[in-house]
């Protein structure tokens, strides 16, 4: 069940992007036009319209910060932290075996500011979650990214805990919980984007964690005019998709019974 569900989130997600649902939406309405339909302007139109309304109004930034200031970061740094649990998805694996050196993306804050996090508790474990969360691959992992990663940063191999299974954030809770066994009492934070953190903290509740502390990175909305105009079409398509696909994931991780809430609060 769990490769079917995988496999179904990465093959109904291509046509259901926003940006490929409207350039299909222009493409459908074009060829209407081209064989005579008169009527196949109105989906060309919605597609075109799309591509506007993004351009012009800051529809990345309304529809991204519900979820970024879901679960804000706590006033004060704990003062006793057991472990730093960091979700995949800040790495680019693919990338890494071509060139042979840790390339990361727009969400690098995952990767760095747990390097912070241990410096000032060394009582902590590092502990990285992802696999391959692509369907086409190659042999390196999230994993094998991080540990080159935070080994060229200095991070102790014996405070480094690698999970190179999980697929997506259901797996990342599960799996993660087997590996390092939280006890009652101690003091975990989790580590992932904003915008990820409501469907994060829902999963690592259901899947048993009682006890971990949300560790909010990586915010890409703000409410000055230069944060929510100073973005290029492409990136605001961008966050808009990756905003959208954290709304769809919230209302199918509920459906299939892996967070308790379709939108989790504190």
């Amino acid at each position: 069940m769990e490769d079917v569900t995988y496999l179904l989130s990465k093959l109904l997600w291509f046509p259901a992007k926003p940006g490929n649902a409207a350039l299909l939406l222009i493409a459908i309405g074009l060829a209407l036009l081209w064989r005579g339909r008169r009527w196949g302007r109105w989906p060309a139109l919605a597609g075109l319209g799309f591509f506007v309304a993004l351009m012009a109004l800051p529809l990345h930034q309304w529809v991204q910060a519900p979820l970024e200031d879901r679960f804000a970061r706590p006033a004060a740094e704990p003062a006793h932290i057991d472990g730093i649990v960091v979700l995949g998805g800040a790495v680019e694996q693919n990338l890494t075996e071509a060139r042979g050196i840790p390339a990361l993306n727009g969400a690098a804050e995952r990767m760095t500011e747990p390097v912070a996090l241990l410096r000032r508790h060394p009582e902590a474990r590092l502990v990285f979650t992802g696999g391959q969360g692509s369907l086409v691959h190659g042999g390196v992992t999230e994993a094998d990214v991080a540990a080159a990663l935070w080994r060229d940063l200095g991070v102790p191999a014996d405070r480094l805990v690698l999970e190179r299974q999980a697929r997506n954030t259901w797996e990342n809770a599960t799996l993660t919980r087997q590996l390092v066994q939280p006890k009652p009492g101690e003091t975990w934070l989790l580590v992932t984007s904003a915008s990820h953190m409501p469907r994060a903290m829902g999963v690592f509740r259901r899947a048993g964690w009682t006890e971990i502390t949300p560790w909010p990175v990586n915010y890409r909305t703000g409410s000055t005019f230069a944060a929510q105009t100073d973005a290029s079409l492409p990136d605001r398509l961008r966050e808009f998709e990756w905003s959208v696909r954290e709304w769809v994931g919230l209302v199918a991780y509920h459906l299939l019974g892996r967070t308790d809430a379709v939108f989790p609060a504190p």
